[in-house]
């Protein structure tokens, strides 16, 4: 690597320290208010995302994931989507932690340079936590009926699943 890429995240964060030293703000008030704020978060996501990680690895234990993979696999390799990737795909719309913890998984069990693992890494980035998305935006608005909203949003993550597989295929053969 260079020296700039070396030295680029240091420089970031030396920069908004010294802009808000020169804007007179509390710097390391506001990084311990905010690393406090996040501590909330960890704890009230921590149990869904235990139970949900729980759940999926309990679906991959009994075989469940495997056979739903093998039901799938058809319609998946006709779309172009790795069978082994149906556990992200069936988690990604629900919890954007668990899908991590799934997508991780699959990195570390086929290798980051496979085709799963970068299917699996672009599908991360190509798709919504729907569920989750709509029920904050949704609730925030006071909108209680979502009609078409979900629907359309799953359409939306599936043509994000096939599209990360085909731009995996196309971009890494």
């Amino acid at each position: 690597m260079t020296l700039w890429a070396d030295l680029l995240v240091p420089l970031v964060l030396a920069a908004v320290a010294l802009w808000g030293v020169a804007r007179r703000v509390d710097v390391y008030g506001a990084l311990s208010t905010g690393a406090g704020e996040g501590l909330g978060v960890l704890i009230k996501i921590a149990p869904p995302l235990v139970g949900l990680l729980t759940a999926v690895y309990m679906l991959r234990a009994s075989g469940a994931l495997e056979l739903a993979a093998d039901l799938l696999a058809p319609v998946l390799t006709v779309l172009g989507i790795p069978p082994e990737t149906v556990g992200l795909l069936l988690v990604r719309p629900v919890s954007g932690s668990a899908a991590l913890g799934v997508g991780a998984e699959l990195i570390s069990a086929y290798g980051p340079d496979s085709l799963i693992g970068r299917t699996a890494a672009v599908m991360l980035g190509s798709t919504e936590t729907t569920f989750y998305t709509v029920a904050v935006y949704f609730g925030a608005a006071g909108i209680r009926r979502t009609r078409y909203t979900i629907p359309a949003a799953l359409c939306a993550d599936l043509a994000g699943f096939v599209a990360a597989a085909w731009a995996v295929r196309v971009c890494f053969g």
